[in-house]
């Protein structure tokens, strides 16, 4: 009788293919997603627009240039003292620059600096944050279709085995060696093999769906995907202790509680008084082809001190509202801390409940394997029916595809811990591919006083 060969888990074997396949590994597919993936590079860019909060707060500390144009037709009409009227058309002109330079504004400006530099990195933690989570993605689609692979070709092996024992048992049939009873059972569970078969098969294809969409075309072979326990720490309170310091949920979190707090002198600013200074420059000019052309150019410089003393409420109104989303703001990061300190241990217990798990399926599968050739033997001498067989075979199967399953986990679940401790990232796996650095363009921006373009050319 035919001995199902089922190909096992997600590190133990991949699908089969011909050797010239393209192939792909974990990493590669890492890096690609970290170069390609639209939710990813949707974050840089909403990162590259928070830089240039930093220019524009910086522009309060720089002059402002206006210049003016204006030029028209000026109908006169003079009454003379011998009662006629003298009409005239000039064309006058005036062109003028006025330059105005903020001396002080209750800081407002300083802190308004503070604030954009703040929620520059408060956004790179954010940023870095979907980093990890596009990664854990990538990592979840690779075994996901890897894993499904290997079911498909459990699922085939194990239909060929039921055909085999369909052939078999209609054989001994024909020599009245068993009832239409055992032909009837093998049939059925062939039948419910093929059922199993058409769901792993759909189950690859929506994988591969996802894989598409996390990550780009699947290649035709997936290599095995290895953990990375290396990269994690050894106990649970210090997965718990890193990921309470250093997630990068957590430490935008902390970033956004300061931004709340300068904000509230930002409110305060409007409160204190302003100093300006501003230098007028200009040339006026009309003529009329009757009256000789005349001009006047003046210049100035003048000082203005302006004191708010009652806006109708609306400056200690916005105070009041930056004081409370401050309070918000704390409870937000200790909301958070306990989140990623839950997060941590629930990635511990997941992994270590991983690793037990892929242990008691491989002393299942052995044990399943062993009974099945028992069974088979003891059937070839009468000893057991069709149906013990079948049972046995189904037995296999099951373990089988619970060992692929705890292996595709135990894999997730050691990239989970790396990222509950906030330490996805490129720079820890040792990817093939440049690091994203942010500090590039916000050092290309922050200190430009012009220019419509993008430092990319846009």
């Amino acid at each position: 009788m035919l001995r199902a060969g089922i190909c096992l888990g997600v590190v133990a074997c991949v699908a089969f293919a011909a050797p010239a396949a393209r192939s792909e590994g974990l990493p590669e597919a890492l890096a690609k997603a970290y170069q390609s993936n639209p939710q990813l590079n949707a974050e840089r860019a909403r990162q590259r627009a928070t830089d240039e909060n930093v220019p524009q707060a910086l522009s309060g500390y720089r002059p402002q240039i206006i210049a003016s144009l204006s030029a028209g037709l000026q109908a006169v009409r003079n009454l003379l003292p011998d009662n006629t009227f003298q009409s005239a058309t000039l064309k006058p002109w005036t062109i003028g620059v006025t330059v105005t330079q903020t001396l002080f504004n209750g800081f407002k400006t300083a802190n308004s600096v503070r604030v954009a530099e703040l929620q520059v990195r408060s956004g790179r933690e954010a940023l870095r944050n979907v980093g990890q989570g596009v990664l854990l993605d990538a990592v979840t689609a690779y075994t996901n279709v890897l894993a499904n692979q290997s079911l498909v070709e459990a699922q085939r092996s194990n239909v060929a085995f039921l055909r085999e024992t369909l052939g078999i048992t209609q054989k001994r049939l024909n020599a009245g060696d068993v009832t239409p009873t055992d032909t009837a059972q093998a049939e059925a569970r062939l039948s419910r093999g093929l059922a199993d078969l058409n769901a792993a098969e759909v189950s690859l294809a929506i994988s591969q769906a996802t894989y598409t969409q996390v990550i780009g075309n699947p290649p035709a072979q997936l290599r095995p995907a290895e953990t990375v326990d290396r990269f994690n720490p050894r106990s649970r309170d210090d997965a718990t202790s890193l990921a309470f310091r250093e997630h990068p949920a957590v430490m935008a979190a902390g970033f956004d509680v300061d931004v709340a707090s300068t904000s509230i002198h930002v409110a305060e600013s409007s409160l204190m008084p302003t100093i300006t200074l501003q230098g007028n420059a200009s040339r006026s000019k009309q003529s009329d082809p009757s009256l000789t052309t005349f001009g006047t150019d003046q210049a100035s410089i003048t000082g203005l001190l302006t004191q708010p003393i009652y806006d109708g409420g609306l400056a200690a109104s916005q105070t009041r509202q930056a004081k409370e989303v401050a309070a918000q703001s704390r409870q937000v990061l200790d909301q958070v801390r306990n989140q990623a300190r839950t997060a941590a241990v629930g990635a511990w217990v997941a992994n270590e409940g991983a690793k037990v798990a892929v242990s008691a399926s491989e002393s299942e599968v052995r044990a399943a394997t062993v009974a099945l050739a028992g069974v088979q033997k003891e059937a070839a001498g009468g000893q057991r029916t069709t149906v013990d067989v079948l049972n046995s075979q189904q037995d296999l199967i099951l373990a089988k595809a619970r060992l692929i399953g705890a292996q595709r986990d135990r894999v997730i679940a050691s990239y989970t811990l790396l990222s509950a401790i906030g330490r996805l990232d490129v720079k820890t796996l040792s990817l093939n591919t440049p690091d994203y650095l942010p500090e590039v363009h916000y050092h290309q921006v922050r200190d430009a006083w012009h220019g419509l373009r993008t430092p990319s050319g846009q």
